[in-house]
């Protein structure tokens, strides 16, 4: 199966990623088939463990999207299971130096450029017998998430890390370690000027940062800033918000009936 993120990023574009909070093959199913790129199960912050991840995944599997992971920490043993599961992506929280970001690259690849142990019990759902082997470390999507100052401090060591395909920014974190609210959308001029370094950076090195987004306005502001991966919400987060929604025009339009 070609990693359809990483097509995208060759012919230029942006790839619209998908998030799920909800561990459920059937919320994975819905969200499938609504026009995202890529769908990223969070075993972070989400409410998801490994099962409902491999459930998430095999109710995606008919659809077009990439499957991605967000794990909860950068670990050789849940990074390598994720990846054995069906993950054509990975996510990594926390990466704040050039050695973690070069742990997570080995984490992620075959030797003998990673030290990932052979085992890939779902690469029959990815390709024959052998074959996934053979593609795993260039199809493969490796994202350490830069969402710390002491990562900004070092983030040109970070992107200077063979085996990455850019970084994942995490804003709501990001703000709180420079001592602000955490939210998703930011307007600081303190952490626009990262993101413009950031963009900077990433453009000498042909490297693709991505970032997590409140929605489409806070996604097309990103993408006009340079991000080549917006993720919109959670689907938790979209559910609650079209609930309120509803809600709220319903009992506006009953005349105070309701």
């Amino acid at each position: 199966m070609a990693n359809k993120v990483k097509e995208i990023w060759k012919a230029g574009k942006v790839a619209v990623n998908g998030w799920l909070a909800i561990p459920s093959g059937f919320s994975a199913e819905v969200m499938a088939q609504c026009g995202f790129d890529s769908v990223t199960v969070d075993i972070q912050h989400g409410v998801q463990d490994y099962m409902s991840m491999v459930e998430c995944f095999q109710a995606m599997g008919a659809h077009p999207v990439t499957p991605m992971v967000r794990v909860p920490w950068n670990e050789p043993g849940i990074i390598g299971k994720v990846l054995d599961g069906g993950a054509y992506g990975v996510i990594c929280p926390m990466v704040n130096t050039k050695e973690e970001a070069e742990n997570f690259v080995q984490y992620c690849k075959y030797p003998p450029r990673g030290t990932r142990s052979n085992g890939p019990i779902r690469s029959g759902m990815y390709g024959g017998a052998g074959d996934y082997q053979k593609t795993a470390n260039a199809d493969i999507i490796c994202l350490p998430m830069l969402e710390t100052k002491t990562a900004v401090d070092n983030m040109e060591a970070i992107l200077d890390v063979e085996g990455i395909d850019g970084v994942y920014v995490g804003p709501s974190d990001l703000g709180f370690s420079y001592g602000l609210v955490p939210k998703l959308d930011r307007e600081e001029p303190e952490i626009l000027k990262i993101y413009d370094k950031l963009m900077k950076e990433c453009d000498k090195r042909g490297l693709n940062p991505g970032i997590h987004c409140s929605g489409p306005v806070g996604a097309a502001k990103n993408i006009g800033m340079g991000f080549k991966l917006v993720t919109l919400l959670n689907d938790s987060g979209i559910l609650a918000t079209g609930a309120k929604s509803w809600v709220n025009d319903t009992r506006k339009g009953s005349g105070g009936k309701a």
